[in-house]
């Protein structure tokens, strides 16, 4: 079973250092290219989210500290398996799309806004089709994205290694 510790190695794995790429919208802390400072992500912890964090600097603790409270935490006693994939996604799009698209995989309004309604929705359903929902859910994001033909490759890429973790998580 997996818990915080391991998905937190695994996620790292993931994201890896500091990256200050100027086509990433993320790493601007306006959330688009162009738009604001060009901070970087490091750890997956991204400007567009963490504007007021120093990026280049931050600490693998401090990033988990973050990820901890932000992400992990969210879904409370949800199956790890379904934690780890929505604290991936988190990571990667950012809480509130990591949030819709969970939504639409317990098949709840989307709005960004975890709640009761959707956590009993979550509880309601078996894992296995959650986790697959969830997502075949990500890739149809991923490809709606303009810079899909930039990083698609390694989205998809990380999109099947996640299907694989679900399989073994569960």
């Amino acid at each position: 079973m997996i818990d915080f510790e391991k998905a937190f190695r695994r996620l790292v794995k993931h994201e890896g250092e500091f990256s200050d790429d100027p086509r990433d919208p993320g790493n601007w802390t306006g959330g688009k290219v162009g738009r604001g400072e060009l901070k970087g992500t490091k750890y997956g912890i991204a400007a567009n989210t963490y504007q007021h964090l120093d990026i280049k600097n931050l600490t693998l603790q401090q990033a988990k500290e973050i990820y901890l409270e932000d992400f992990w935490e969210v879904l409370g006693s949800a199956h790890p398996a379904i934690k780890f994939q929505f604290f991936d996604a988190a990571v990667n799009h950012g809480g509130g799309n990591a949030t819709r698209i969970l939504q639409r995989a317990v098949n709840v309004a989307d709005d960004g806004l975890w709640g009761p309604r959707s956590q009993a929705a979550l509880n309601a359903m078996d894992p296995n089709d959650v986790l697959l929902r969830f997502i075949g859910y990500r890739l149809k994001f991923w490809a709606s994205l303009s810079i899909f033909d930039t990083y698609g490759r390694g989205w998809t890429r990380r999109g099947a290694d996640n299907l694989l973790l679900a399989a073994e998580d569960n």
